[in-house]
């Protein structure tokens, strides 16, 4: 059975763009920290899939 906590969304930590002045100096150490390990994950997806296109292009040479 699907109960209300099942179907309520969750807002992202952080919206780009979004208005920053109501934050807190401790919150925003804590978002930019978010998106740098973000950043982090981003670079470690993409280096996988270079790794992967480059396995391809070699089988197929």
């Amino acid at each position: 059975m699907i109960t209300e906590d099942d179907t309520r969304k969750t807002t992202p930590a952080h919206v780009l763009g979004q208005d920053l002045s109501s934050l807190s100096i401790e919150e925003l150490g804590e978002r930019m920290q978010w998106l740098e390990m973000e950043i982090e994950r981003l670079k470690q997806a993409r280096h996988a899939k270079e790794a992967s296109r480059k396995s391809a292009d070699s089988f197929f040479r």
